[in-house]
């Protein structure tokens, strides 16, 4: 293979991007690509995260080459042949060692497919590319990519995301299922151009081994699940990981062509016509005189090429990027003839270059050029993502005119655009594996210290973060705004690029650069100062994952062992809340942080005092959890769910690492085979799962005929597997095979450990705010002293759940709802009953005494809302007209109405004497939470303010001041409409009474917890 002319246009971008995406046509709204429209923001496909990088016709590869006409013509035949033939092995795997060609193949045939409209999406991996130098984004590119090039495609992978729009936070695996494999098992009939084409290029470059892997198995279910619509062609060079994972394919699942194999005469004549192509290109560019060009010269640039592509394309730029080419030619010409591998030829054209770059400098110079040099060089060689001139500037703290100069005549070794914003890159990898190996840049002026370069980096990103980052960088100031709520242009406008990469990689330079770091020093103290706006800054960046395994791999390299500890115990407590509200750093995260941590030691509130035994709270299945397992070595976590689903979780940071679904029935248990490589589920659907621990595949099916499974577990050695069921039995499997191997029977039934007091279902303050009445599903109503915290009365009498509770005005009597469909008056200081009002036919779900204390009204699931004389319990009216469950109600300040709101989006306003309906309001949702405004002329609700002296259809909010509220809505405590404090988990409450600004929440645990608030006006 040769290439077209990669250097001619070298310094010239040309207009427009190549992406995939290029220049559509804008009309109506529409963006017209092809046969395909991407319509605006509300298109699903623009939720998907997508590497920009990563397709053959990406901007930043446009002047990348592709094989010049009559070059790897055999080679090139071949793989159309495959493509088009019928042949069944639906991945085609080109191997071949560095600097061999392989990318240029791979752009050559996605160049061809694209034309034709039949490559359905291209990867292509660079090391230190960022988003193409890992797996992270891989499976959601190809999914974009592929429903834009495949009309039929797109509804179905649109339809696929809808449904689960947190796929891509889950497994290769789960996102392939359901992004690609799943939309392509969907399709009927034909388009006429199937096969598609999916090019992988260089997936050696992949940063994790791990991932390899699971590519390449996922790669090879597509030539079940595509049923022969999708062919995979794939690059890389003969790594480990790679060749473990063909090998472990089934016979004939792949086609393998090594590079290395093609005689090296039909390479050296590709070679030759590159050289030719491109040296004559170079002479007319220049206009120099064509009599260096000889026959000679060529041949002799063949013999050091020794069969590298990297090696001519590299030399051709080095010769035009000179003063004048001829010379340039003569020092590659004057270069060591006897080498005996071509890395040493290329190693010998890399330090000519270099050379080069120096010898216009004043010899009292060079020592601080070259320092420049390296400096510059390391950098942009050891970087994880690249970085523009502009942008690696301001990382290393030098001004751009410094990193211009010192770039300008390396064109040859790296791609210079000529937009300062854009990232410098690499023209190949074997340019840094020669910059960092001493037996390759055998020149130690040139060579670079990869440890002591990491560690500059590091000193460098610490640095820049800590005169960068501040508390609300983004200026929203609202402290419950979303971080879906501002927009990605704000978030990239107060975080540049450089700042966002010290952010994301400052940890992972330190552990290269070997440190170890201890208390006090310029890490800890950047900590001390700087973690609350690390955080904030990677939520803004929607990267707090990435922040998890910084905090993670710090064990490693640091001796500040509490203060670490600390810090983790802070970001997995309290992920969710900085996750969602990036300001809620210095909200909820510091509010529900013990006052003991080191994290918050300048805090007084009256949280607990230090940390629990909880680590973390994981969050995801959507019912019950019934069954938990850690795999052997801790490393992995298992949950399964009366949803049907086994969840497998990172245990170490939390991340969600694959969902696995089949099961039909309630998981009950679930336990990991002693090498962790399996993992058992059991269901009420009476059958036992085994899975891939790994991969997340299904091994096979264990039925149980009668009983469902409540217990699993392996024997020692993994041999077997043993279940245990509802009806009394325990079954031993063979866990390799599935066989039933024994029936063991003498169970009579299940036990039950009882201890729990229950959930608290409701809570109210005395009018005075001096005791707290609290109903529970035990089935009483408990008054405490809300300043001691001690427990006054236990009031017993219900024979079901206690849903509500009320003070009457006085704070004499209290009142409680229950679902045994009564009302109960109780005398608040004896705790004695005075009466028991009966009528109700479904739940009494709330009550509440008039402002003067003379009427009681309930509301139930029967539809209705009765109102009683408080004094004798006699049934004054019963509200009748609602549709739907009524959800909240209020009585006037004068106790003369009472408002209801019900399921039927309508609030209601009656005659508290007569029962008779005055009006109705609709409030376009569901009513909560309503109260009277002090005068009666307004009614507060969580959906706006209604001004009841206008008969609207439609709520309207007041304009007069009104009185400040908190309420609870979902995750949130708003206060004037406005989210306040996100609230983790286990504060997430059942029930919720206010006075003034104290709120008291009742939660599931049986546990209340009392807030004092102060929200500056």
């Amino acid at each position: 293979m040769s290439f077209s002319n990669p250097t001619r246009h070298r310094r010239n971008d040309a207009a427009g991007s190549g992406n995939i995406y290029h220049n559509p046509q804008v009309s109506g709204g529409k963006a017209h690509f092809g046969d395909t429209y991407h319509i605006g923001a509300d298109d699903p496909l623009s939720r998907l995260p997508c590497a920009t990088d990563a397709p053959f016709n990406s901007f930043s590869k446009q002047h990348e080459p592709e094989c010049l006409e009559d070059t790897r013509t055999a080679l090139l035949q071949e793989i159309n042949r495959w493509v088009d033939g019928p042949d069944e092995r639906c991945i085609f795997w080109l191997e071949g060692l560095a600097g061999t060609g392989k990318s240029t193949i791979a752009r050559t045939i996605a160049r061809k497919y694209f034309s034709l409209k039949r490559l359905a999406a291209s990867f292509f991996f660079s090391r230190g590319g960022g988003d193409v130098g890992h797996a992270h984004k891989f499976v959601s590119s190809i999914a974009v990519q592929l429903a834009h090039a495949t009309p039929t495609l797109r509804q179905h992978i649109c339809d696929a995301f809808t449904e689960r729009p947190d796929i891509v936070d889950q497994s290769l695996r789960d996102q392939w299922q359901r992004l690609v494999l799943g939309p392509l098992a969907r399709l009927d009939g034909d388009d006429g151009r199937w096969p598609y084409v999916l090019i992988v290029d260089a997936l050696d470059e992949c940063d994790n081994d791990n991932d390899v892997r699971i590519i390449v198995q996922l790669l090879a279910e597509a030539r079940s699940s595509a049923q022969g619509r999708l062919r995979v062609f794939l690059t890389s060079r003969p790594e480990t990981p790679i060749r473990s994972g063909f090998h472990q394919m089934p016979a004939g699942g792949y086609h393998d062509f090594v590079l290395q194999d093609i005689s090296p005469s039909i390479v050296d004549q590709d070679i030759s016509k590159f050289f030719w192509h491109e040296l004559t290109l170079i002479c007319q560019d220049s206009f120099s005189d064509f009599g260096w060009l000889r026959a000679e010269t060529v041949g002799t640039l063949v013999q050091k090429a020794s069969g590298l592509f990297i090696w001519a394309s590299t030399a051709c730029r080095f010769i035009q990027d000179g003063f004048l080419p001829e010379e340039s030619l003569e020092t590659i010409l004057n270069g060591s003839t006897d080498h005996e591998t071509p890395e040493e030829h290329l190693n010998d054209l890399y330090t000519a270059v270099l050379q080069k770059s120096t010898q216009q400098y004043r010899e009292q110079d060079k020592p601080k050029v070259l320092g420049f040099l390296r400096d510059v060089l390391g950098t942009i060689v050891t970087l994880f993502s690249p970085l523009s001139v502009d942008s690696l500037s301001g990382l290393l703290f030098f001004q751009g005119a410094v990193v211009n100069k010192t770039i300008s005549t390396l064109h040859s070794i790296l791609n210079i655009p000529t937009e300062p914003s854009r990232p410098l890159c690499l023209h190949h990898p074997s340019f840094r594996d020669f910059l960092l190996s001493p037996e390759r840049c055998t020149d130690p002026k040139f060579r670079v210290d990869e440890k002591r370069t990491h560690a500059k980096i590091a000193e460098n990103c610490i640095k820049l973060m800590s005169t960068s980052l501040r508390q609300d960088i983004c200026g929203v100031k609202a402290p419950g705004m979303l971080v879906t709520g501002v927009a990605d242009s704000q978030v990239q406008r107060c975080l540049s690029p450089e700042l966002q990469y010290a952010c994301l990689y400052w940890v992972q330079h330190l552990q290269k650069g070997g440190s170890v770091l201890c208390d006090e020093d310029r890490v800890h103290q950047f900590l001390q100062k700087h973690l609350l706006h690390w955080l904030e800054a990677l939520s803004w960046m929607r990267r707090i994952s990435d922040g998890i395994s910084s905090v993670i791999s710090f064990q490693s390299i640091v001796k500040l062992s509490s203060f670490i500890h600390d810090m983790r115990r802070f970001i997995l407590h309290s992920r969710s809340a900085i996750e969602q509200s990036p300001l809620q750093t210095y909200w909820s995260a510091l509010v529900f942080t013990p006052t003991k941590s080191i994290v918050r030691v300048q805090f007084e509130n009256s949280v607990d005092q230090d940390w629990n035994a909880l680590l973390q709270t994981l969050e995801g299945h959507t019912d019950s959890v019934s069954a938990v397992a850690f795999s052997p070595d801790g490393a992995r976590l298992a949950s399964g769910s009366d949803d049907r689903t086994v969840r497998v979780w990172d245990a170490a940071t939390g991340a969600l690492q694959t969902t696995l679904e089949g099961q039909t029935g309630w998981v009950a248990a679930m336990a990991f085979s002693p090498d962790g490589a399996r993992l058992a589920s059991g269901s009420y659907d009476r059958t036992v799962w085994v899975w891939d621990a790994a991969t997340g595949a299904l091994q096979a099916t264990l039925k149980v005929r009668t009983g469902s499974v409540t217990a699993v577990a392996f024997s020692p050695d993994g041999a077997r597997l043993a279940s245990g069921s509802a009806d009394g039995t325990v079954r031993v499997w063979d866990a390799a095979t599935g066989a039933l191997q024994a029936t063991l029977e003498g169970h009579t039934g299940s036990a039950t450990l009882e201890g729990h007091t229950g959930s608290v279902r409701a809570v109210a303050f005395s009018p005075d705010g001096a005791r707290l009445a609290s109903g529970s599903d035990d089935r009483t109503v408990r008054v405490w002293d809300a300043a001691a915290d001690a427990l006054q009365a236990t009031l017993e009498g219900h024979t079901g759940c206690v849903l509500a509770v009320a003070f009457s005005p006085d704070g004499a009597r209290l009142v409680s709802g229950s679902r045994d469909q009564t009302v109960r008056v109780w005398d608040a200081a004896t705790g004695a009953l005075q009466a028991t009002l009966e009528g109700h036919t479904g739940s009494v779900r709330a009550v509440t005494f008039s402002p003067n204390g003379a009427r009681l009204a309930s509301r139930s699931d029967d539809d209705t809302v009765r109102v009683w004389d408080a004094a004798t319990g006699a049934l004054q009216a019963a509200l009748e007209r609602h549709k739907y469950r009524v959800r909240a109600m209020a009585f006037s300040p004068d106790g003369a109405r009472l408002a209801s709101g019900s399921g039927d989006d309508i609030i209601r306003v009656w005659d508290a004497a007569t029962g008779a309906l005055q009006s109705t309001y609709n409030t376009s949702g569901i009513v909560n939470r309503l109260s009277f405004s002090d005068d009666g002329t307004f009614l507060l609700t969580d959906r706006g303010f209604l001004p009841l002296d206008i008969s609207s259809a439609a709520v309207a909010p007041s304009q007069q001041h009104l009185s400040e509220h908190i309420f609870v809505q979902e995750q949130w405590v708003t206060w004037q409409k406005k989210r306040m404090l996100w609230l983790p988990l286990d504060y997430r409450p059942n029930c919720m009474a206010t006075s003034g600004n104290v709120a008291a929440f009742g939660h599931s645990s049986g546990r209340v917890s009392i807030m004092e608030f102060a929200f500056a006006t």
